[in-house]
């Protein structure tokens, strides 16, 4: 059965910073975590949290899980990129995703349409910049480089700092299995914001097809998943899914439209279409704290590691038998000594 590694999702804020923080982030060096990491929605970004903590740390990746596309230009994003790596000895890893039509539209004033074309052409753009073999320029239509029009005095350039690796890993985060097939053939790895060991398998063909494109750069024993996995340590299971079932709620019903919602496709894939399709509806009403009483302890046992030690060491073998090579949890100083103790032994 292979190792796993452990991260720490500290994902993004809510009305302010997490006051622990700094705690756990020493913590999780101090057990041999991986890597650690931040989010970003339409509130706190997810880089400047991570340089202000991963200043305090020598051994852990420091990661974003993830930078929203539309929040930055490709080349701000690759500029951001190689001043992380550098700041952090060569321990950052750039996490991306298109976020929802919502965010990016709502929040960013950008276009939604074609975020498989979007990303393909920003991830490369990115990569371009990190290389700095020549004079970045694009030809693509979400970002031509120079801008076409405007003064006409735009010109290709080139990074002035110098990288400090050219190979930085680039993961994505994907839910549909056409994204997850470009994660698999232009990235290093994937994030399933949900995942369920139970139900990754209906993404092989999706991960095969993009391992099987020209010019892929990974195959499965190279590309790293990084699965989520919610951690709660409790005798009563039922009193611990209640942590999460509002969580649930919010993005099965909130995080999108009725008619697009990425998040609800994900757990409609998983078997649970009926109750989503109810926790959706009563979110949509305004019924907040119905929409999370809907969401069944099955869901959240599905994708979270819940309950007392000895059952999650037992609901751990799945994970392990899965295609995940790192699972990012969230907890307090007990739950990751727990965790640690769990899986790394």
């Amino acid at each position: 059965m292979k190792d796993m590694k452990l991260g720490l999702q500290l994902g993004y804020w809510g009305s302010g910073p997490p006051a622990n923080a700094p705690a756990l982030v020493a913590e999780a060096e101090r057990l041999g975590f991986d890597s650690v990491w931040t989010a970003e929605s339409y509130g706190s970004d997810a880089l400047t949290p991570l340089a202000w903590w991963g200043a305090r740390t020598s051994r852990l990746r420091l990661g974003t899980s993830l930078c929203q596309l539309s929040a930055r230009t490709p080349t701000a994003m690759g500029m951001a990129a190689l001043t992380m790596d550098h700041l952090s000895g060569g321990r950052f890893v750039l996490g991306l995703g298109v976020s929802g039509p919502q965010v990016v539209e709502g929040w960013y004033g950008q276009p939604f349409p074609k975020p498989l074309a979007r990303t393909r052409e920003y991830v490369q753009i990115v990569r371009d910049v990190l290389a700095r073999r020549d004079p970045v320029t694009n030809d693509g239509p979400h970002y031509p480089l120079p801008y076409p029009g405007g003064t006409g005095l735009g010109k290709p350039l080139k990074s002035i700092v110098h990288p400090l690796r050219d190979d930085l890993p680039i993961i994505l985060g994907a839910e549909g299995p056409k994204n997850v097939a470009l994660a698999a053939e232009i990235a290093d790895g994937w994030f399933p914001i949900f995942f369920s060991p139970r139900a990754m398998s209906s993404f092989s063909d999706a991960l095969d097809e993009g391992f099987a494109r020209p010019g892929a750069r990974h195959d499965r024993q190279s590309f790293e998943v990084l699965a989520f996995a919610p951690t709660v340590l409790a005798d009563d299971v039922a009193a611990a899914a209640d942590a999460f079932r509002p969580y649930l709620a919010l993005y099965i019903g909130g995080m999108g439209a009725k008619e697009m919602n990425f998040h609800f496709d994900v757990f409609a894939r998983m078997g649970y279409e009926d109750a989503a399709r109810k926790v959706q509806s009563l979110y949509l009403d305004g019924h907040k704290n119905e929409a999370a009483a809907a969401v069944p302890t099955a869901m959240v046992e599905d994708i979270a590691l819940i309950g007392s030690k000895e059952k999650i060491r037992d609901d751990l073998e799945a994970w392990r038998e899965s295609i995940a090579t790192s699972l990012l949890v969230s907890g307090d100083v007990a739950t990751l000594r727990a965790l640690a103790e769990l899986v790394l032994g």
